[in-house]
């Protein structure tokens, strides 16, 4: 029993694993301002079949930046504390920003990986089909 995916498996897995994580990025970008909001990360696992990795990639489940949030003075705002202060997020959006185009690219890449090998079995079809 073997165990191997083709190139075509694999860019798939590494896109939908791309998938999720601009998803958390948006959401991190989309929440940069919301008090009290800590940045989701996601990490990446190899999978496992029969034992034995495969090569694909599946995203394990969100963790949160464990970073201390940012303590803002702001007396007027409604989750100020007695001393005026609230609780920020910890997204930046310089980070945020790099990492959406880190995962993009990536994304990119498996796609041209994915469009690549269906070609070539779409070349080998038409050489068997002569």
């Amino acid at each position: 029993m073997t165990n191997s995916l083709s190139a075509t498996e694999l860019a798939v897995s590494g896109m939908k694993s791309q998938a999720v994580r601009l998803r958390h990025i948006s959401e991190n970008i989309a929440n940069a301002d919301t008090p009290g909001y800590r940045r989701k990360l996601v990490a990446f696992r190899e999978q496992v079949d029969f034992g034995r990795p495969t090569g694909a990639v599946t995203p394990g489940p969100p963790r949160f930046d464990r970073r201390e949030l940012p303590r803002i003075h702001d007396p007027a705002h409604p989750m100020a504390d007695e001393e005026g202060y609230y609780s920020g997020s910890n997204v930046d959006l310089i980070i945020e920003i790099a990492d959406a185009k880190e995962a993009g690219r990536s994304y990119e890449a498996n796609l041209r990986v994915f469009e690549q090998s269906r070609q070539m079995g779409s070349s080998l079809l038409d050489l068997i089909r002569r």
